[in-house]
């Protein structure tokens, strides 16, 4: 299947042939299913409710707001936004997951609901693969791990040597105990053997706030969130991890480069409806994604903010998913990390 990790091209695969083929695999669902056609036709009736389950600003919003905005053009219905954070994502993944089926509601998440949570939390209130219907995979961006101003290090080498030469365990501001940032420093300090400790926030945006201030020497987090302090200046990135460098920081190698494997780990966002919803309605969904992931302004909206586009269809998309809550879900246990 596709390779999930590359940053910032698309994943092998995923060219017009190969998405041609995954909507023709709905296509075909379109056929089998007759007793659908009527509803298609007139969908949608009325305007769509795209749940994010985080709150407003932060790296799925930033995906989110032009991915509504741009839906909402090529169906002829407005979508809205509707933000519910909550338990890590799992109030508003939970709402959709019991939502009517019929395409009114979809929900635009990331790798922590769909992925991440399933080994992160004792139970979950909805099954991630059987209460949703994929519908595409939008974007990605790779975890940077990034430094302070008052840091001496600039390479990744050198902050491993830093943090052996320090009276504790140097520490690492994250979004929270088993995001994306987490987890990939999390294999980093097990990879490297770097003097560090996980002190997780709620929110990135709290937690790069601290590293600007100078209060926390380090931070882990998806690209899109510290970035613009990156750019400014007023924090150091020494690595990204994906497997290749993001075009919003070329200069920046990426943990392979810099002599770290077993890293190539990225923030994805995907979009999903509840199970049950029409063939046919998935199928204009899964089209009308293709074409906004495959506009060029798009993408080079989503590469000034470092997240590049990550197009797959919906049956590419359900295997993806499943290999993924394997690979983060072993990195939830290693880490140890739990939401309970």
């Amino acid at each position: 299947m596709a390779d999930p990790h590359a940053i910032p091209t698309a994943p092998p695969g995923t060219d017009v042939g190969r998405r041609g083929a995954l909507i023709g695999g709905a296509a075909l669902a379109l056929a089998l299913a007759p007793a659908h056609g009527a509803a298609a036709q007139s969908w949608p009736e009325r305007p769509l409710r795209l749940v994010v389950p985080f709150p407003p600003g932060g790296p799925t919003d930033l995906v989110a707001r032009p991915v509504a905005a741009r839906l909402g053009e090529a169906l002829g219905q407005p979508v809205v936004v509707d933000n519910r954070g909550g338990a890590g994502g799992n109030l508003g993944a939970e709402a959709v997951a019991r939502a009517t089926p019929d395409g009114h509601t979809l929900l635009l998440s990331n790798v922590g609901v769909l992925a991440i949570n399933r080994a992160l939390y004792r139970a979950l209130p909805f099954d991630p693969e059987r209460d949703f219907a994929p519908v595409a995979l939008v974007a990605a961006a790779p975890v940077v791990l990034a430094v302070g101003e008052a840091v001496p290090a600039r390479t990744v080498a050198e902050f491993i040597a830093w943090t052996r030469t320090r009276p504790a365990p140097v520490p690492y501001a994250t979004g929270g105990s088993g995001t994306p940032g987490h987890l990939v420093a999390e294999v980093f300090r097990r990879q490297t053997g770097a003097a560090m400790t996980s002190l997780p926030y709620r929110g990135g945006a709290l937690a790069l706030q601290d590293l600007v201030a100078g209060h926390v020497p380090a931070l882990a987090d998806a690209l899109q969130s510290p970035l613009g302090q990156i750019q400014a200046g007023r924090a150091r990135a020494l690595a990204v991890s994906g497997r290749r460098r993001s075009p919003a920081l070329p200069e920046v190698p990426t943990m392979a480069e810099a002599g770290v494997a077993g890293t190539e780990m990225v923030a994805w966002c995907a979009v999903v409806a509840p199970a049950g919803a029409p063939p046919p309605v998935l199928v204009r969904l899964a089209e009308a994604m293709q074409r906004i992931t495959a506009a060029p302004d798009w993408q080079a909206a989503m590469a000034r903010q470092g997240i590049s586009p990550m197009p797959l269809g919906p049956e590419a998309l359900a295997g993806f998913l499943r290999d993924e809550a394997e690979r983060w879900g072993a990195a939830v246990r290693a880490s140890g990390a739990t939401a309970e």
